[in-house]
């Protein structure tokens, strides 16, 4: 029985990407492969200002940078530890 409250049960996922980057694509699809159906996608490479936001945000300038939620998860490498260290899912889960 639908009780108007079927959300999506996790938390929002927020990913700072460029058009051609590999490690974007792969940790795009590990969210996906867990989930993960609706995803923040900031595209630094057109706006300047969204890349100096990503900057003042992680202190990095690589991409992927991931944000699940409030959280800072890093870039590919480091959503792959997270998930290989099966906290992933406890992290997406709202």
């Amino acid at each position: 029985m639908d009780d108007g409250k079927r959300e999506d049960p996790m938390k929002p996922v927020k990913m700072y990407t460029t058009e051609v980057c590999p490690y974007c694509i792969r940790a795009k699809a590990l969210l996906a492969q867990r989930g993960v159906q609706a995803l923040d996608e900031v595209r630094i490479d057109l706006d300047a200002a969204e890349r100096q936001r990503m900057i003042e945000l992680t202190g990095r300038r690589t991409v992927p940078q991931i944000f699940i939620g409030d959280v800072h998860v890093g870039g590919c490498d480091d959503l792959v530890a997270l998930d290989r260290r099966g906290e992933l899912m406890a992290l997406l889960a709202d």
